[in-house]
């Protein structure tokens, strides 16, 4: 893509971009380039400095990692979202690790984080906008943590399955007992039987095709 074509983007998404000068406008576009994910690619390990990624398209997910190799999803990015994580050489309060799978093909715009970092440095307004991208995403991961802290498997099982009907605008959650395990932070075998437990009360359908909601009323109850 041309410096055009990203600035088009940019111009509409970072609210300082009317505020820096041409050449940090020119820094940030030249150092940028569009790239498609494939479903399952590691983006980022945690060990370095991979840029803010911008999702055009498919879907992201942010997750810690335990030494014992478990897992727990932070949260997901999808269409319109912007990772400031990913970026630690721009946010330097950011001690912690955090991985970035595809969860499907994704298509992604990358801003080189040392760049980034540096315009931000001239540029106040920058550093305040990656701090506050930053720190909103946080309201997402004490969500999480609460949930698994404080709250009991079949009431968290009904928020997901409630969040992800609303966000996609569909009843089927086409998603595998392993997968809404891995975005809960839980086992698939306790999501399984609370899942087996939901269907013979009739509040869900499990086949092959994900998990079909029946009775959203009795969803929201539990919760």
């Amino acid at each position: 893509m041309t410096r055009t074509g990203f600035e088009s983007v940019y111009k509409e998404i970072f609210p300082f971009w009317d505020a820096i000068s041409d050449a940090d406008k020119d820094d940030i576009c030249v150092n940028s380039y569009a790239v498609t994910y494939p479903m399952g690619k590691n983006i980022h390990d945690g060990n370095e400095c991979s840029g803010v990624i911008i999702v055009r398209s498919g879907s992201l997910r942010l997750y810690m990692m335990s030494e014992a190799g478990r897992d727990i999803t932070l949260y997901r990015l999808h269409k319109g979202d912007m990772c400031m994580l990913s970026a630690s050489c721009v946010l330097d309060a950011i001690t912690f690790d955090v991985f970035i799978d595809a969860e499907e093909d994704s298509e992604c715009y990358v801003i080189s984080g040392p760049v980034f970092a540096a315009v931000a440095e001239r540029n106040p307004c920058i550093k305040i906008f990656a701090l506050e991208t930053a720190v909103s995403r946080f309201s997402d991961v004490m969500w999480v943590m609460q949930q698994i802290l404080f709250m009991s498997v079949d009431k968290r099982l009904a928020i997901f399955l409630l969040d992800e009907s609303a966000r996609t605008g569909s009843d089927i959650i086409a998603l595998t007992h392993g997968q809404i395990a891995r975005y809960m932070g839980s086992a698939r075998e306790v999501v399984s039987r609370m899942l087996k437990y939901f269907t013979n009360e009739g509040i869900v359908e499990v086949s092959r095709k994900g998990v079909k909601i029946l009775d959203k009323k009795r969803l929201r109850k539990l919760v």
